[in-house]
């Protein structure tokens, strides 16, 4: 046989080897069960053509589905997402104007109204901001989705012009800002929408709360560190920078003692289903706690705990905002009572 035959024959039987070990489907064809082919994030926002601060905030809305990356790492995206994406009707415009922020200047000028009125509108919380950045002088500067303002404007027209209710007024006489509050209460539903787990959604209430108010909630220092450990962060992490990692910290924190006080509650709710499901680990046991893995983000998981507490309703000038359901008097007397001293420690 000449060499030539020789690697004839060699290169067949290789290829009847790789046909061979093919996964096949039921109906003899090669089976589709590799795993979906997936972009980083830099080259999703690429392809969708938004800004990386674009692509991330569309992913904290749910707009834009993520999968996390084999043995960890940053998120990445589905080519069928992006291809889901791109053929809906008047790409790139529709997803871009959905996820367009502006400022108070440019919202107040979206709205037709002086830039001091909307302050005062986005401080008694009839608009909520959806971000924020720092400015050069390190301050917070709020920013919100365009589309929730012309939706305000066209739900509530009267507050755009006139004399400003006197509830209102009253409120904001009292110095009232709901502005970082609203910011945080969309975060932790954006944050709840993200996991089923019972531990990991008792750790999203309980971020909300500093180490003190925690620790008169949650008196097992075993289960607080569980609840640190599996707090599901924002999808892309933490800021870069020092001064935006602090400014975030900060803004997490309730600090209006209602706030405080319905966190709490939440809190305590949400450990009710945690501890039914399974205890916190402890030291001995060796990692035997199951951890169920968060949904994918952009789904809405099923509900596993019970309904959170509502929070004060914002002010009634302000109709347009959505109400939580409300806990029974019964569940709130007995929430209260194994609270103990939530009064004293609000702050």
């Amino acid at each position: 046989m000449t060499i030539r035959e020789v690697l004839r024959a060699h290169t067949a039987a290789h290829r009847s080897a790789s046909v061979s070990t093919t996964p096949q489907s039921e109906g003899g064809q090669p089976s589709s069960a590799a795993p979906a082919a997936t972009v980083a994030a830099g080259r999703a926002s690429r392809e969708l053509g938004i800004r990386r601060a674009e692509f991330e905030l569309a992913v904290h809305l749910g707009l834009i589905a993520v999968v996390g990356a084999p043995g960890g790492g940053r998120p990445r995206v589905r080519a069928e997402e992006i291809a889901r994406l791109r053929k809906q009707p008047d790409f790139p415009d529709a997803l871009t104007e959905r996820i367009r922020t502006v400022g108070t200047a440019r919202g107040a000028a979206l709205l037709d109204i002086a830039p001091a009125r909307f302050t005062r509108l986005a401080r008694a919380g009839c608009v909520s901001p959806a971000t924020f950045c720092l400015n050069r002088y390190r301050t917070v500067v709020w920013l919100y989705l365009a589309d929730e303002l012309v939706a305000f404007a066209a739900r509530q027209p009267e507050l755009l012009t006139g004399r400003t209710p006197a509830a209102m007024r009253t409120m904001l006489e009292s110095g009232a800002d709901w502005r970082a509050r609203n910011w945080r209460a969309q975060r932790i539903d954006r944050l709840l929408d993200r996991t089923s787990d019972p531990w990991a959604r008792a750790a999203v209430q309980a971020s909300a709360l500093d180490p003190v108010q925690l620790a008169e909630v949650v008196d097992d220092p075993y289960e607080r560190a569980y609840l640190v450990r599996v707090r599901p962060e924002p999808v892309f992490g933490r800021p870069a920078s020092m001064a935006a990692r602090e400014a975030m910290a900060e803004l997490t924190s309730a600090d209006d003692p209602d706030e405080i006080l319905w966190r709490r509650v939440n809190l305590t709710l949400a450990l009710d289903s945690a501890r039914e499901d399974r205890p916190a680990p402890r030291p001995g046991d060796g990692g035997a706690a199951r951890a169920t893995p968060p949904a994918r983000t952009g789904d809405r998981p099923r509900a596993l705990c019970p309904a959170p507490a509502a929070e004060p309703a914002a002010p009634p000038v302000c109709t347009g905002a959505q109400r939580p359901a409300v806990v029974s008097r019964t569940a709130r007397k007995g929430l209260f009572a194994r609270l103990g001293r939530c009064g004293r420690g609000a702050r």
